[in-house]
């Protein structure tokens, strides 16, 4: 009876082509990976551009989302998809675990006033973090299945294609969402003139799934190195006391200084304290993986540092939502007054 197979199956059993199969697999789980950020990256940048176009107030920044270059996002996903496969699928669990503790005690702690836009900013730090969720969900996932490969080339398939969607979706509203929204023949545009505030809350609930999918398959794949309860607590305790101080030193620190400067010394002390942590109870290429994550976080930073200004803009008095209706282009800003404006 035929049966698929993955491609190194009919391969004899040399350890140079597992290792070449373990790199393969890799490389597909960070390609993944990268294809999610990209989808977040996209669909965040389509909502804030609905409303810097629904406010003429922020003419400028909605001309920095337009000018941003195809080539530049190539790049961009390539460079990322290459730090996802070299990372090591150990400090990708403690990079999603750390990332995730530290967004709970965010969540927790959120003034009613600014909870949309903290949630916000957190959806743009996250990206590394996503990345790695995946990785290590997928990584889990796949483990000593027959067809891991196939499995993975089939989930990189799908990846790419909502990717590509995602990525159209943007450009279309980047050239076109002014024009079909003010004369009302456009579905897309259309739909997102009624409900673009609904965006977010659909991204909230994704995220909150993959993140608990990636936090159980980090424990899981932390914990199957420990032959002992003993070697276990070992690792855990320091674990969870490193991530408790950094969790309460890092909000504090950015509720002091918001901004990318904040958000950059925020990473570096989050990867010394992981570094020094990994020196005790790590293993040597563990600490490779922390620099690498380092590369990670920032090359991520560098990709939304224009969404993560749009987050800070203070224009308003009251907080203004998108609104239902587009309001014309040709129409001049009040005068100013010390208004927020939220999306």
């Amino acid at each position: 009876m035929f049966s698929l197979l993955s491609p190194t199956s009919w391969l004899p059993s040399l350890p140079s082509l597992d290792w070449g199969s373990g790199l393969l697999d890799a490389l597909l789980q960070g390609l993944v990976g990268a294809c999610a950020v990209s989808i977040l990256n996209n669909l965040l940048m389509v909502y804030f551009f609905v409303g810097c176009a629904n406010h003429p107030e922020l003419r400028l920044e909605k001309q920095r989302l337009q000018a941003r270059w195809a080539s530049l996002e190539t790049v961009h996903l390539a460079g990322l998809a290459l730090i996802l496969t070299v990372v090591g699928v150990r400090v990708a669990a403690l990079v999603v675990l750390e990332f995730s503790l530290r967004a709970v005690s965010m969540l927790l702690s959120l003034d009613k006033g600014s909870r949309d836009t903290e949630k916000l900013q957190l959806y743009l730090l996250c990206q590394y973090s996503l990345g790695c969720g995946l990785t290590c969900g997928l990584s889990f996932l796949q483990e000593g299945a027959p067809h891991g490969t196939l499995n993975l080339m089939l989930g990189l398939g799908l990846a790419e294609l909502l990717s590509t969607g995602a990525r159209r979706l943007r450009h279309h509203i980047c050239q076109h969402y002014e024009l079909h929204g003010s004369q009302r023949y456009c579905g897309i545009c259309l739909s997102l003139l009624a409900g673009a505030h609904h965006l977010p809350w659909l991204l909230g609930r994704t995220l909150a799934v993959t993140f608990i999918v990636g936090n159980l398959a980090a424990v899981a794949l932390i914990n199957r190195d420990f032959l002992t309860t003993s070697e276990a607590v070992r690792f855990w305790t320091p674990l969870t006391i490193c991530y408790t101080l950094l969790v309460i030193y890092m909000q504090e620190e950015q509720r002091q200084r918001p901004g990318l400067k904040s958000h950059v010394q925020t990473v570096l002390v989050r990867m010394c304290g992981l570094f020094v942590l990994l020196l005790t109870v790590g293993r040597w290429l563990d600490l490779l993986g922390i620099l690498i994550s380092l590369l990670g976080e920032l090359w991520c930073l560098v990709g939304v540092r224009t969404l993560l200004d749009l987050c800070q803009i203070q224009v308003g008095t009251p907080a203004l939502k998108v609104p239902r209706t587009l309001k014309p282009c040709s129409r001049q800003p009040q005068e100013p007054h010390q208004v927020r404006v939220t999306f």
